[in-house]
């Protein structure tokens, strides 16, 4: 772990201990850059170069408003896998609330959309995939001690064909 690494995660640990999350504001402009650079920017988290960021798309469960929230992924075969940190706040993320009422979306990784939908992990999945997580991003870890006894929950985003048929 680079030293940059140490920093930030650190300093993220230390705002999240105080409940501040950077919420929506932050994740705009995140969407925005990682958007217009094709993920060449906003692609990963700064200080952790192999910790990869996606955009995933989600609906708001109660609103029925478009949304995008940047996340960091890992890879399981051909689906993508998050985390429903809120960085180890209380409460699960809006954007888990709105993949669970509305799983059918779609995820950028880097230039590239894909459409996926959303399940939540099997107790056995989430067990074995933590792990996983934890060993690419410690972060995970402290995240799991802050959030005071709730159980993060862990979400597969499963590919889906697109239709072959338009309009």
């Amino acid at each position: 772990m680079s030293l940059f690494g140490k920093l930030t995660l650190a300093g993220s640990e230390q705002l999240n201990k105080r409940g501040l999350y950077a919420g929506r504001r932050a994740t705009k402009i995140h969407a925005a850059i990682y958007r217009r650079t094709r993920g060449r920017m906003g692609g990963t988290l700064p200080g952790w170069p192999r910790v990869r960021i996606a955009l995933v798309d989600h609906t708001g469960a109660k609103t029925g408003l478009k949304r995008t929230s940047p996340l960091i992924y890992h890879e399981q075969g051909d689906a993508i896998v998050i985390a429903g940190t809120k960085g180890g706040q209380p409460s699960h993320p809006a954007w888990f609330h709105n993949l669970m009422a509305n799983p059918d979306t779609t995820v950028q990784i880097g230039p590239e959309v894909r459409d996926v939908r959303a399940r939540l992990a099997t107790d056995e999945e989430r067990d074995q995939l933590w792990k996983k997580m934890v060993a690419a991003y410690p972060g995970y870890d402290f995240y799991e001690r802050n959030a005071a006894g709730r159980k993060i929950p862990v979400v597969i985003l499963d590919p889906r064909l697109r239709s072959l048929i338009s309009g």
